[in-house]
């Protein structure tokens, strides 16, 4: 762990720089980009019965958006105050009132009628709610009957037959703990969490590579570092905030790189709306694209080394920081043996950039002296993601891009809660301050005073595919609780997902809100608990942000929902029923009682207990982790790593898809239209080329098909590198395979090879044999 500690807020410039400028009409008139005022008045009209309370949320609440740590309106980056539409979307949620009974408890199939967007709107979940076999609406119940029917059903089943999963809506640290500690008590290791989906491969391969599971730097090293690199992140649409950093870095001399397949708008130019300057004539952020194949990054970023070893044969020491690698890194001569043995066609073809291309991007890497490497769904939704991140850290150590001021590497999180989640033990492979390994069990086991369950928990998805293994299987998925989540618009073929969650006897949603997931039939019965939201969470609640700032957000005065509960008091309430000779074991006292095991329980978090006011805050590990080259591994060094080029079968004329977030926040859409480049929910974005070459014109009807689903939808062609497709995310899910997962960390794949087709040739030619044939030449992902 670092010893220099975070130096604190910098002050942004003074004066305008014009060469920075979009734009020189202001506010981007004519131009397609977000409405920020536009968009601020709304989340003011909507929130209009509440806005003191929203007030009070927005300027002392800790944001429960993404996970950029915004305590009240400012951050430990930047002076002066931060506000997002992110932010203010999810607003909301936390002031709207309880669904009216006649809605509530509407026949299931009216309320099947409404999307999740429609389902939020009808307000929080008022009171514990159950659907039993053959019931066609929710009937009320108490918290004691819920809490003692759902322990009932959980006692009657073997703990493998048991899993818990937690989304990271606004969950709170203190809440993450009760269910880790709940769970184990039970005698389950099935528990999981939303980083599941998204960052599982960054965490697996940083621990290989570099011994830690967290970003190993701060914001702050953005601002002043030589190149700031973007890997298969749209920072400026997921988490808005962070313009305001890429503004701040460019006003120091920083070069912002983004390798991404499509040429996101939002990253070429952004109007920072608490930035003056900004707001008015927009930012230029991005210096350079690098269009690389979706699944081609493993090539693009062996061919820069591969530049990097030439480059040292003519000049040694030119790429490689050989006093960093000498002392802090083992496997250099097999990674140079490795890249050596590299066939040029072969990166070129599988990352789709020139030879000479590549050889730019090593050159900019190799002459800079700082770096910071930020990473995010594009690198890690793969089923080699756990390798995609092992070829960052690789470039990060060749450079010694790693332990010093503005250099680092950063999986930014997308959600508030989730950095915290396994690092308080929601986590079939965690337990709070360490990995599930003996010397964590044995050293938990005596804190919390029970045995811990020694079998390996599923991940959610094989827990949600379990379901559907026959009734006498001891892994059979019997009981699902589940915190907030909605797997039928996360998880890959919906169609799949909707018949293992109505295949689980009992199901629990504890949430603050209905989803489309909850509507969705058990064969015994469906429970709904309502849940309060952070801010009104007794005592208050922690969160951990992606740069490890652990913030106190405090319980804010306004209306409540009367009859929800802390989450994290649902779990211990829920674990003592389950198991009363037990009750002492989960019986905290407070949420301050669960901060004080916490630091206990996990010693990076010493620290938390002391956490009680608005503002509080520290950041555990040190402003840089792996300070001065020291890593936590046996050895103590970094390791490089050889990674083999992915096979990626692609025949000619078929195409690669993917999926891209518009305007929503993670599977809650705010919008139909994508306010950076103006798409709709259903169109495809396309290679101008690529479309001209099918006979397809903008706007036209088109099917994107494969083997495990079909999508209609419409062509827009927009600069995306040719031969790939990006769809909207979740309604393009059904293009994705179920039931494949990176085999170290368990993220499920969103990437698929696809068929593209105009409608009317779809139509007219679709007889089985013509499509199926279609289909074989498809065969990228090998036997399933």
């Amino acid at each position: 762990m670092g010893k220099t500690k975070h130096s604190g807020r910098t002050k942004l410039p003074g004066r305008p720089d014009p060469k920075l400028w979009v734009s020189k009409i202001p506010f981007g008139l004519g131009r397609q980009k977000p409405h920020h005022i536009r968009d601020t008045m709304k989340v003011v009209w909507d929130n209009r019965d509440n806005l003191p309370y929203a007030y009070r949320i927005l300027t002392q609440g800790v944001c429960d958006g993404c996970a950029l740590g915004v305590s009240g309106l400012y951050d430990q980056t930047l002076r002066g105050p931060h506000l997002c539409t992110t932010r203010l979307n999810v607003l909301r949620l936390n002031t709207m009132g309880a669904v009216k009974p006649d809605l509530l408890h509407a026949d299931i199939d009216e309320l099947r009628k409404l999307d999740s967007a429609q389902l939020r709107q009808l307000g929080r979940i008022p009171y514990p709610l159950v659907r039993e076999k053959g019931e066609r609406a929710f009937r009320r119940a108490t918290w004691d009957e819920a809490l003692n029917r759902i322990a009932v059903a959980i006692r009657d089943v073997d703990p493998k037959q048991l899993a818990f999963y937690l989304t990271a809506r606004g969950i709170t640290n203190e809440s993450y703990y009760a269910a880790a500690k709940a769970a184990r008590l039970i005698g389950t290791n099935n528990i999981d969490n939303a980083s599941r989906i998204c960052h599982s491969p960054s965490k697996t391969a940083m621990k290989r590579s570099l011994g830690i599971g967290a970003s190993s730097c701060s914001y702050k090293d953005w601002i002043g570092t030589d190149v700031l690199v973007f890997w298969g992140s749209v920072a400026s649409n997921n988490q808005p905030v962070s313009t305001k950093y890429m503004y701040a870095a460019k006003r120091r001399g920083t070069k912002i790189i983004v390798i991404n397949p499509y040429r996101e708008p939002a990253m070429e130019g952004y109007w920072v709306p608490s930035i003056p300057e900004s707001a008015l004539f927009g930012t230029k952020l991005a210096d350079d694209f690098y269009q690389v194949n979706i699944g081609g990054d493993i090539a693009f970023m062996n061919g820069i080394m591969k530049h990097w070893f030439d480059m040292e044969d003519a000049a040694p020491g030119s790429a490689i920081d050989h006093a960093f690698v000498r002392v802090h890194a083992s496997g250099y001569e097999a990674l140079r043996a490795h890249a050596r043995l590299q066939d040029w066609e072969a990166l070129e073809r599988s990352s789709g950039l020139s030879r000479e291309r590549m050889a730019e991007f090593a050159a900019l890497l190799a002459g800079s002296r700082s770096g910071v490497f930020v990473w995010s769904m594009g690198l890690t939704q793969h089923r080699f993601g756990t390798d995609n991140i092992s070829q960052v850290s690789n470039l990060a150590l060749l450079r010694g891009f790693i332990g010093r001021e503005h250099c680092g590497v950063m999986p930014i999180r997308g959600h508030s809660g989730v950095q915290g989640s396994g690092e308080m033990g929601a986590d079939p492979f965690s337990l709070p301050g360490g990995d599930f390994q003996d010397e964590h069990i044995e050293r938990i086991e005596a804190l919390w005073g029970f045995e811990l369950p020694r079998w390996q928990g599923d991940i959610v998805g094989v827990s949600l595919e379990n379901a559907m293994l026959p009734d006498d299987h001891e892994r059979k998925l019997k009981v699902f609780y589940t915190s907030g989540g909605n797997f039928l618009e996360t998880m890959p073929d919906p169609d799949f997902v909707r018949r293992c969650l109505e295949n689980v006897d009992v199901r629990v949603h504890q949430d603050i809100v209905l989803n489309s997931s909850t509507l969705a039939d058990a064969k015994l019965a469906v429970w709904v608990l309502p849940a309060m939201t952070r801010y009104e969470q007794p005592g208050g609640g922690t969160s951990t942000s992606t740069e490890r700032m652990v913030y106190f957000s405090p319980e804010i005065e306004g209306p409540r929902i009367a009859e929800a509960r802390p989450e994290w008091a649902i779990y211990a309430d829920l674990a003592a029923r389950v198991r009363p000779d037990r009750r002492g074991a989960v019986a905290f006292a407070d949420a301050a009682a669960i901060r004080e095991e916490i630091a206990k329980a996990a010693p990076n978090y010493e620290g938390i207990q002391h956490l009680r006011l608005r503002g509080d805050v520290f950041q555990w590990g040190g402003a840089w982790l792996c300070e001065g080259g020291e890593f936590p591994t046996p050895d103590g060094r970094g390791r490089l790593i050889p990674i083999e080029l992915p096979e990626l079968r692609k025949p000619e004329g078929r195409y690669y898809a993917t999926t891209r977030r518009g305007k929503q926040f993670n599977s809650m859409v705010y919008g139909s239209i994508d306010p950076f480049n103006g798409a709709g929910r259903y169109d495809v974005l396309m290679n101008a080329a690529d479309a001209e070459r099918l006979g397809i014109r903008e706007g036209e009807a088109i099917v994107v098909y494969n083997r495990h689903g079909v999508f209609h939808g419409r062509c827009k062609a927009e600069a995306i590198a040719a031969g790939n497709v990006e769809l909207y995310w979740p309604e393009g899910n059904m293009l994705f395979p179920k039931g494949v997962y990176e085999p170290h960390a368990g993220i499920p794949e969103y990437n698929a090879s696809v068929v593209v087709e105009k409608a009317d040739t779809y139509h007219a030619l679709k007889d089985t044999r013509y499509v199926e044939k279609r289909i074989e030449e498809l065969d990228i992902d090998g036997p399933e």
